[in-house]
């Protein structure tokens, strides 16, 4: 390893980069019948109405109109004649000045065009009619409510994964007082899950090994990050404890990686297969969304602990040398001292 570190990092790096990719067009949402088994009879009769009466039968849009009845006349006339919509039904008064106007959308609920057509109606149909008319206009039911939802988590990923990792690496740097060790934990825990994030996209968004396509369950990947991040971080502190008891021993760096990789390496990965076997359970379900969440589990726990742990990490570690445990001696002297160690 240590004769063919920059092969070992830039090898894994490329093949977790590739496996992660695919990560970058999922698709959030929700599971309907259509993603059934085809041999349910939920799913067959999804696939009848959808024949007899449109894909979009299935997930019809709610078109609420809080005004007069011009106003629910005149949003059943515009949304009639967008594009993507295959009928409309209304308006249907329901008292109170309140109308409705069911949207069949010309898509199936769960194909990208539906969510076009939801974001079309909200910004470029429904707008001027609001401002000519003084009417009210909201567009609901369950397609719309899971793009909501959708939109919702992943607005807020950001800020959690922020927040996730911020504090992670800020606890590292306490521990090991190292700079660059939090931020190498934070780029490898986060690789494992990108690369998890990957996989079940190929699997269950673009169909491959046989599976329905379709979006990825809205809350699989925050719970994914999470999970798999605190059990990367527990690996992560584990194998490093033992190297930095090494450094503050002999203060040779080639050593402590040696030395920690020998001690611990073998325990972390019966843990990590341990985990992977229970994960990988989830599979057997008939539910898709435990099926999703099995195999993004399983798939992270074995990149983390065979590429990352085994090849990716001891690595870096040789590449970066003694510069691995250095931290600014301004820093150093503001920060806590925390011992995981025995003195």
């Amino acid at each position: 390893m240590r004769r063919r570190k920059w092969a070992a990092a830039s090898l894994s790096l490329v093949a977790l980069l590739a496996v992660a990719a695919p990560a970058l067009g999922m698709r959030l949402g929700f599971a309907d019948a259509g993603n059934d088994a085809p041999s349910t009879t939920s799913r067959q009769a999804y696939d009848l109405l959808a024949e007899g009466f449109g894909p979009g039968f299935n997930g019809p849009l709610v078109l609420v109109v809080e005004g007069s009845e011009e106003a629910a006349a005149a949003a059943a006339a515009a949304s009639r004649t967008t594009a993507g919509v295959a009928d409309t039904v209304g308006p249907l008064p329901a008292g109170g000045g309140v109308a409705t106007v069911l949207v069949f959308p010309a898509s199936k609920p769960q194909d990208a065009r539906t969510h076009d057509l939801v974001v079309r109606l909200r910004d470029d149909v429904l707008p001027p009619l609001a401002r000519q008319t003084g009417a009210t206009f909201l567009v609901g039911g369950s397609v719309a409510a899971a793009e909501d939802f959708a939109d919702a988590i992943a607005g807020r990923l950001p800020l959690f994964l922020a927040v996730v990792v911020g504090l992670s690496a800020l606890l590292l740097m306490v521990v090991f007082r190292s700079l660059l060790i939090p931020v190498k934990a934070a780029v490898l825990n986060l690789l494992s899950v990108g690369a998890s994030m990957g996989v079940i996209t190929l699997v269950f968004q673009h169909g491959l090994l046989g599976a329905q396509p379709g979006p990825i369950e809205a809350f699989v990947p925050v719970m994914i990050f999470a999970i798999v991040f605190g059990l990367s971080m527990d690996y992560e502190v584990f194998l490093l404890s033992r190297m930095h008891e090494e450094w503050e021993r002999s203060r040779d760096a080639g050593a402590a990686v040696r030395e920690g990789l020998a001690t611990t390496g073998r325990v972390v990965t019966a843990a990590a297969a341990i985990m992977v076997v229970v994960f990988g359970a989830f599979l057997l379900s008939p539910d898709r969304m435990l099926q999703q969440f099995g195999l993004g589990l399983a798939v992270a726990i074995l990149l983390d602990a065979v590429v990352i742990r085994c090849l990716l990490l001891p690595a870096v570690m040789y590449l970066l040398g003694a510069r691995a445990w250095w931290l600014p001696g301004p820093v150093a002297r503001r920060l806590p001292t925390v011992a995981l160690e025995r003195p």
